[in-house]
């Protein structure tokens, strides 16, 4: 097919090379591009003659589509069924409207590869919504909303009523005051369900021993704490911290990022050299270093005793 030919094609479809504007006269402009859709040049185009002849002419565009922009349309028709009975303009139009929020081509891969179920949502019931809450909640520019959705794209399919809001209350309760590091740096907290990840990782960390306010301040100072898995990470970690190297409470909570680090590829090999080289070393030394800054602290450090 001639790089013409190859453009016309993906321009027909439900891909828009420019950042269109959301309004009327848009979607009715749309609308007369999917009418116009070259049919014979879909029918020609190699992704479309492989499929199944057996598939139906709806679920051939759609899949062309799909793989056009470089996502997995078999992945996502799995992941989310709702997507075989989608229309093809339905499809044009969630993309249009997240190009108008400044969400680029190349990044819709990875954000429906993650999240299928955007493709089937309501531009003005489920992910308008999303938007309002990023502008209004965290403010955050509509030139910085691709940032944004990147990191996290799982705020497209959270409900701003019965997860955003609710999870940034409690964060900002907590003592969470920095907006835009939740939004650039943390976004994952705020898809995360308050009753069943965050206040559970809360309450581990006070059944270890450190007080609510002590728990509070481990978060605020290391917020993917609240990330980790009880069952995979702290506890695992934190039995290897207390009986193998005998640490204390008080140096975990100056150091909560010791959960952060892998217990077989860092904990453990760095308390393996402290032991062996018979010297002191504080927690973040050992584990934050790099391997020459380390040796270095180790050699001083014997140097020293």
């Amino acid at each position: 097919m001639s790089a013409a030919a190859a453009t016309a094609l993906q321009s027909s479809l439900c891909i828009s090379s420019q950042k269109p504007s959301f309004s009327p006269s848009n979607s009715q402009e749309t609308n007369t591009l999917s009418a116009a859709k070259p049919k014979s040049l879909l029918h020609k185009h190699p992704l479309y003659t492989s499929t199944h002849q057996n598939l139906s002419l709806q679920i051939k565009e759609k899949i062309l589509c799909l793989e056009i922009m470089g996502i997995d349309s078999g992945k996502v028709l799995s992941l989310n069924p709702s997507l075989h009975t989608t229309s093809l303009d339905s499809l044009h139009s969630i993309i249009s409207f997240l190009q108008s929020k400044g969400i680029h081509q190349k990044d819709f891969p990875r954000i429906f590869g993650m999240c299928p179920k955007i493709l089937t949502s309501n531009t003005k019931t489920d992910l308008n919504p999303v938007f309002s809450f990023l502008s209004q909640d965290l403010n955050v520019p509509e030139n910085n909303y691709r940032k944004v959705i990147n990191k996290c794209p799982r705020l497209l399919t959270s409900s701003v009523r019965d997860q955003l809001k609710p999870a940034l209350f409690y964060l900002q309760r907590l003592g969470f005051k920095d907006l835009e590091a939740l939004a650039y740096h943390d976004p994952v907290l705020l898809v995360s369900s308050v009753e069943h990840t965050l206040i559970p990782k809360l309450k581990f960390l006070e059944s270890i021993g450190f007080s609510t306010n002590e728990a509070k301040g481990m978060v605020l100072r290391c917020p993917g704490l609240f990330t980790f898995s009880i069952e995979n990470n702290y506890k695992p970690k934190f039995e290897y911290y207390k009986q193998e190297m005998k640490g204390k409470l008080e140096e975990l909570k100056e150091f909560p990022q010791f959960f952060a680090f892998s217990l077989d590829k860092r904990i453990k090999p760095r308390h393996m050299e402290v032991m062996q080289s018979g010297v002191k070393l504080p927690l973040a030394n050992i584990l934050k270093t790099t391997d020459e800054e380390f040796k270095e602290l180790l050699r001083q450090a014997a140097v020293n005793s």
